[in-house]
């Protein structure tokens, strides 16, 4: 019997301790409650309760970023309200834009418990409440937008849009959560019109392409255009300098050899047919000179020399 006692308190002893001692990890707190009135909030490290269930402890993890995937599921997820059924997966992501159009919309909420008492107490359930939250937040934000928006330039719109409206319903109802970050994955328009929406973003990008190689064309030729354009007039303004200074030069002479005219008419005269002649005569190959006052049978003598310098007909 003593034996007996022996071995039923050792066993006693063992349920105590097994049942006060408990451990949290470096990653979260745990909230302490005593006949389910809550107590405290116990940081990380080995730590006693009262046992039997007098104290009870929800450890919560404040310092890991969770997550949720809508539209999608990554395997080996542990936590239930990670990813969405098979049931409502594809309803999640049907959504209908601002044109009317309908489009297929996977994202991801990661997410910390901020408040442990908050995430604890004030919802039933904190993370199905937030599915819930974010799924109506992107049906909205989407829908504000048209199907192009949606699908190629507004996704970091959306994201930061989506984002600080989650945030402000998770303040309002309480939920001891901070959203961190959404981020779109895939976007499509629905399966039974993907390939003609296949087509049409073809079409688009071949447009875009045509678009850039014109552009790169158009600034190929056009400054050479406008380089060659200031070459030209710099040369016609070149071209007009000059002739207006040879203009002036010729009048600055004329006017010279009018002033010389008027003090000398006769020498002036002379010397004005002696220089015109100079200039002439050595473009005159057959030259004839006659002369009235001469008594000769022939009255002429011819200039035109052969070769070796004689007037062709000449003897040695």
């Amino acid at each position: 019997m003593k034996n007996f006692g022996l071995i039923s308190l050792l066993f006693v002893m063992s349920i105590t301790v097994w049942s006060a001692v408990y451990t949290i990890p470096s990653d979260s707190v745990a909230v302490v409650q005593r006949f389910g009135k809550y107590l405290t909030v116990v940081s990380a490290g080995l730590h006693v309760k009262l046992p039997f269930g007098i104290d009870r402890v929800s450890i919560v993890p404040v310092k890991r970023q969770l997550k949720q995937e809508f539209g999608f599921k990554t395997p080996g997820a542990t936590d239930p309200y990670q990813s969405s059924t098979e049931q409502n997966g594809l309803q999640e992501t049907q959504m209908v834009t601002g044109d009317l159009n309908a489009a297929l919309v996977e994202w991801v909420v990661q997410y910390r418990v901020s408040e442990p008492t908050k995430y604890l107490f004030e919802v039933r359930h904190p993370s199905q409440t937030l599915r819930y939250v974010s799924e109506s937040v992107m049906r909205e934000v989407v829908g504000d937008r048209t199907v192009d928006e949606v699908i190629t330039i507004g996704r970091q719109e959306i994201e930061s849009e989506a984002l600080v409206k989650m945030q402000t319903l998770s303040t309002k109802y309480a939920m001891g959560i901070s959203i961190d970050q959404v981020q779109l994955k895939n976007i499509n328009p629905p399966k039974p019109v993907q390939e003609s929406f296949n087509e049409v973003n073809q079409a688009q990008q071949e447009k875009e392409k045509l678009i850039n190689e014109a552009r790169r064309d158009y600034n190929k030729v056009i400054p050479l255009a406008l380089g060659e354009k200031d070459q030209r007039i710099r040369e016609a303004d070149g071209y007009r300098l000059k002739r207006i200074n040879e203009s002036l030069g010729d009048v600055a002479r004329f006017n010279a050899l009018l002033s010389e005219y008027s003090k000398a008419p006769e020498v002036t005269r002379r010397r004005i047919y002696i220089e015109t002649m100079e200039k002439v005569m050595p473009s005159i190959k057959s030259k004839i000179i006659i002369d009235e006052t001469t008594k000769h049978v022939l009255p002429l003598l011819n200039l035109d020399t052969s070769g070796n310098g004689q007037p062709k007909g000449a003897q040695k």
